[in-house]
């Protein structure tokens, strides 16, 4: 009986690889990519970016932090342009899920909570600022920035004023795009721009007070 075996892509790789040079026709039973080299990798760029910024990343040093060879990388990504991008885009479909406590207060309330916590993180304080002041240069981080905040924090965003407003709780033709600044601008602006501390006790359930009572008032 014959055996096929399926060539492992990332099997026996030297850490100082170089990336192919050129394509080449996969083999039958062609080269399978391990999931868990792929999540190391992914890992590893969201580790390098905190610690030295997207200008100074490089691949070599993305490999080393995760353990394989510069080929592992560039079979996945052919660049750290494009690694970044595709892992910006995956924030926005993982996204976050609409909150469903029954009230446009408490749905804020959590959706602040959520979005602090995630923003106060040591790594995202870091990757964040970068990508931006690097999304001013590069149109291509712009725009994957942007479809990034878009589908994720305001989709969230627009699910709850859905929700609200099926609820009575304000106009059903409200002004999304001045509602939806209301909503993710505030923790936005102290996380990522001030950069202050944590918020102090009273502070997130006043801010969701606050916004509900200015989107009523839309």
């Amino acid at each position: 009986m014959l055996v096929r075996m399926t060539p492992n892509a990332d099997a026996a790789e030297p850490a100082g690889a170089q990336p192919p040079k050129r394509r080449r026709r996969a083999p039958a039973g062609a080269a399978v990519l391990r999931e868990d080299v792929t999540e190391a990798i992914r890992a590893a760029v969201f580790e390098e970016l905190a610690a030295v910024g997207y200008a100074r990343m490089s691949i070599e040093g993305i490999a080393r932090r995760a353990g394989v060879g510069k080929t592992a990388v560039y079979r996945r990504w052919r660049s750290k342009l494009h690694l970044v991008l595709d892992l910006v885009s995956a924030v926005a479909v993982q996204g976050l899920s609409v909150p469903d406590t029954g009230a446009l207060e408490s749905d804020l309330w959590l959706l602040y909570e959520v979005t602090a916590r995630a923003l106060r993180h040591p790594v995202a304080g870091q990757i964040i600022p970068d990508l931006q002041a690097e999304a001013a240069r590069n149109p291509e981080i712009a725009e994957a920035m942007q479809k990034a905040l878009r589908e994720g924090q305001q989709g969230v965003a627009s699910g709850i004023l859905r929700a609200a407003a099926e609820r009575g709780e304000i106009r059903a033709d409200v002004d999304e795009d001045l509602a939806l600044d209301l909503i993710s601008g505030p923790v936005y602006w102290r996380a990522v721009v001030v950069r202050g501390p944590k918020p102090p006790k009273g502070y997130l359930p006043g801010l969701a007070r606050a916004t509900t009572a200015a989107l009523k008032a839309l």
